[in-house]
Order: structure tokens, then C-alpha cells, then sequence
């Protein structure tokens, strides 16, 4: 009898409400949300048909069975590089199948890959040779992908994004990869690099810089029009019918457009503002949640760069914020370099030149994580 009354009680027992109840009732402005993220590509990328064209006729010898040219391709972040470089391998590959020519597009963005034995073990994996992501001699991993690769007849294009973050670590890997074609029998190999830094050739060995650059495309920044027609087509497949207020991708393309026509600021700015329409219950995304989303975004915005920066620039970050501290934010060159070195002794790490340094402090200054300014000094010189 007691067992009866129990399950009698517990079978009228009303469901908990649960803390995202209240949200999920609220779900009717995005019909989907990916197509506003940096690694979707769209059938259609307006504004890019120039370069769409140019980086195609590039590519076509790979369809024939021919070897293209290695390409650099640049331009300021939100450009459209990697969309248009992503969507033209697809149509290579697309393409290829119904000439029945073998050709393989394999991608890695080097921020995440960014060493020597890392992008190999990267490159052999997408071509089906399993290599542990440490532990092998490099040069063991680049013969064992030279040998998988050419088992094959094929043309296959290397798409390195940011590769400037491999740079930095040296370029022997660039300079193998450019010259392997020399050591194949069947597949021929084709490198496309893609860069925010136009200078970054600077750093290369001369003979990886001629071999690599072949060929360049450079993508001009989107102007607030342009920037307006993207955004017009992303949100028709984003938001469902009449979310959007009327001033509302105007004000993202305005934005976007004050930061050098950042075309993938522009649709984050639009996605954190459906998001915070959201979340606050609103019927509509309008004007109010975009300025809200800005400033959330210019907040990320330095958070990220600053998690992102190599260590030796952390270190001196690190001694101008503890010296502006004591010195109302009065710092020189000379007093963070001091502060720099008794940190890199703490943690064991090496201590750059004052030159090195100031460069450094050159370089946060440009990405507007700090203000530096010369100022003279008369006889006794200058210090920033």
C-alpha cells in the first residue's frame, strides 16, 4: 500500500522549469545563424568576382593535369580571401571530377598549425597517412608525406592561411614544400598563402620568397556600400521575414566600414545584435542592440589580441602596465626594457635587444593596445 501511494505522488509531480525554459520561448529572429560566422562560405561572394576570376585562370592548369604557379594572396582581415581561396578550391575540385583529373585541395589556417612539424603531420593526415602529432624526426614526416602524395597522379593546392604565424617560426618547411615537385614522379604540388601582412616576404629566404610568390592577388578593402550588399544577403538566410530594423544593417555597414572595410566585423556586428535582441526579448533587431553589440565586440576584440600575442610581447605589455601603475602612465622604452628583463629572468626566458623591444612597443602601439609617442630628450636623445 505505501508503495502505491508513492508512485501515485510521484506520477502527479509536475516537470521542474528549467532556466533555459524562458529563452527557448523567445526563439523566432534567426532562421540560421551560421551563415553570419567567419567560416561559412556562401554559393555567391558579391564584390568579388575580379578576384574570384583571377585566382580561377590561376588554378585552371591543375584541371589539365599541369602544375599552377604557387600564389600569395593579401589583404586587410574581412577581405574576403579565405571565402573566395575556399570557394574556388571547391569548384576546382567540383570540377576536376567531371574532366576525370585527380585534384586534391587541402586547407590549414597556420594560427592553429603553426609549426613545420605540425603542418606536415597536418598535410600527410588529410591525405590518409595517420603521423603522430609529436615524436618523429621532421624530416621523417616530410618523407613519409612526399611518399603518400605520390602514390597518385594528382595535383594537389596547399592553402596555408595566416601564413605569416608560420613565418615567424622559421620558413624551412616553405622552402621544402616549394621545391618538392622536383622529387615527385606522379603528383605535382601547388602552394597558395594567404596573408594580412603584406610584408611578411620580408622574413623569408629569398629563394622561398621567388618561389613562393609566383603569383599575387591583392583584395582591397570593401567600402560601406559593398559591405551593405553582403551583409543584405547574409541576413536574408539568417533572420526570419521582418526581424530587422530598417537602420539596422546600415549602422553594422557603417562600422565595419570605419574599420577599413572589415566585411567579417561587419557580420559578427550583425549576429551579436540579433543575439542581444534575443536575450533582452525583443520582437525586432534595431538600432540600440547594434551600438550595444559594438561596444561588446571592440571589448572582445582586445581581449583576443591580447591572448593571442607571442610571449616576449606579453612580457612587455606586462612591464608597461606594472610601470604605469607607479608612474601615472608616464612610461619610457628604457624603464619597461628594465622591468622586461627582471621578468625574463624570473621565468628563464631570453631577454631581447632594447631595439627588439622597442619595435615590440612599436607594434602594440599599432594595434591599439597601447600609446606610444616619441618624445626628445635634447642632448640625452629621444625614448618613446
Amino acid at each position: 500500500m505505501l508503495e502505491i501511494e508513492l508512485t501515485s505522488k510521484t506520477s502527479e509531480k509536475k516537470p521542474a522549469h528549467g532556466i533555459f525554459d524562458d529563452f527557448l520561448k523567445n526563439n523566432e529572429i534567426f532562421e540560421n545563424k551560421e551563415v553570419l560566422r567567419p567560416n561559412y562560405t556562401p554559393d555567391n561572394l558579391p564584390h568579388r568576382d575580379k578576384q574570384i576570376q583571377s585566382l580561377a585562370s590561376m588554378l585552371v592548369p591543375a584541371i589539365r593535369g599541369d602544375t599552377p604557379s604557387n600564389i600569395l594572396i593579401y589583404g586587410k582581415t574581412g577581405t574576403g580571401k579565405t571565402a573566395v581561396v575556399k570557394f574556388v578550391g571547391q569548384e576546382l575540385q567540383n570540377t576536376s571530377e567531371s574532366h576525370e583529373t585527380a585534384c586534391l585541395v587541402l586547407y590549414v589556417n597556420c594560427e592553429i598549425v603553426d609549426t613545420q612539424y605540425r603542418l606536415l603531420a597536418t598535410l600527410a593526415k588529410h591525405i590518409g597517412k595517420e603521423v603522430p602529432m609529436t615524436g618523429w624526426p621532421t624530416d621523417q614526416v616530410f618523407e613519409e608525406f612526399k611518399k603518400t602524395v605520390d602514390k597518385e597522379k594528382q595535383v594537389v593546392i596547399i592553402i596555408m592561411d595566416e601564413i605569416d604565424k608560420l613565418v615567424r617560426k622559421g620558413d624551412d618547411v616553405l622552402y621544402n614544400l616549394s621545391r618538392i615537385n622536383g622529387d615527385l614522379k606522379n603528383a605535382r604540388i601547388s602552394l597558395i598563402g594567404i596573408s594580412n601582412d603584406l610584408k611578411f616576404t620580408e622574413f623569408l629566404d629569398p629563394r622561398v620568397k621567388s618561389s613562393l610568390g609566383e603569383e599575387e592577388i591583392i583584395f582591397p578593402p570593401y567600402d560601406a556600400n559593398q559591405i551593405h550588399d553582403i551583409l543584405e544577403q547574409r541576413a536574408g538566410m539568417a533572420f526570419k521575414s521582418n526581424m530587422l530594423d530598417e537602420t539596422v544593417i546600415r549602422l553594422c555597414a557603417a562600422f565595419a566600414a570605419q574599420e577599413h572595410g572589415d566585411a567579417r566585423r561587419a557580420l559578427d556586428l550583425l549576429r551579436v545584435s540579433g543575439e542581444i535582441a534575443e536575450r533582452t526579448k525583443s520582437p525586432v533587431v534595431e538600432e540600440k542592440h547594434v551600438r550595444v553589440a559594438q561596444e561588446k565586440i571592440e571589448n572582445d576584440r582586445v581581449v583576443e589580441v591580447v591572448r593571442t600575442l607571442p610571449t616576449q610581447s606579453k612580457l612587455v605589455l606586462l612591464s608597461v602596465l606594472l610601470l604605469s601603475k607607479i608612474r601615472n602612465n608616464n612610461v619610457s622604452t628604457g624603464e619597461a626594457y628594465t622591468i622586461y628583463k627582471q621578468m625574463c629572468n624570473d621565468i628563464g626566458s631570453d631577454i631581447l635587444t632594447q631595439r627588439r623591444i622597442t619595435d615590440l612597443i612599436s607594434e602594440l602601439d599599432m594595434l591599439g593596445i597601447i600609446n606610444a609617442m616619441v618624445v626628445s630628450k635634447g642632448r640625452y636623445g629621444r625614448t618613446k
